[in-house]
């Protein structure tokens, strides 16, 4: 029980894992993967240290303190991951979806709508803009 309580406050007050730290930690998986097969020695080298600055990078923001530092580097991050993430879920739901929806976007604020499958020409309320336009559903 003493370790155990030694390693509880170690780690009382650290900063611990996000967003920025997973995408880290792949990265070095990503990068360990490539290192399996036969490539140069100079890109081998390069790669080693690329993993060995991730890892320590990674460890470093996991177990620092100023949590105001951290946070702001990981909200930068997911202002550029963000965007990228919903581009592929949407990719994703679409093809879940498309027996019973369809997709469409809204011509006045661009918002995604999932709609039902039905054939024809529908009348459609946006429930972000609240706007109403038409939407011809084919197959």
């Amino acid at each position: 029980m003493r370790f155990r309580d030694r390693l509880q406050r170690f780690f009382w007050g650290r900063y611990g894992v996000d967003g920025l730290y997973y995408a880290m930690l792949i990265s070095y998986c990503v990068i360990s993967l490539i290192m399996c097969f036969p490539i140069n020695k100079y890109v081998r080298l390069a790669l080693s240290a690329l993993q060995l600055l991730l890892i320590f990078f990674t460890f470093f923001r996991a177990l620092s303190r100023d949590h105001a530092k951290r946070k702001k580097e990981n909200e930068a991050f997911m202002k550029v991951f963000r965007p990228l993430r919903d581009f592929f879920l949407l990719q994703k739901n679409r093809i879940r979806d498309v027996k019973d929806f369809r997709y469409r976007k809204c011509p006045h604020c661009k918002a995604w709508l999932r709609l039902p499958k039905r054939k024809g020409e529908h009348p459609v309320v946006c429930p972000r803009c609240k706007e109403r336009f038409t939407v011809k559903v084919r197959f």
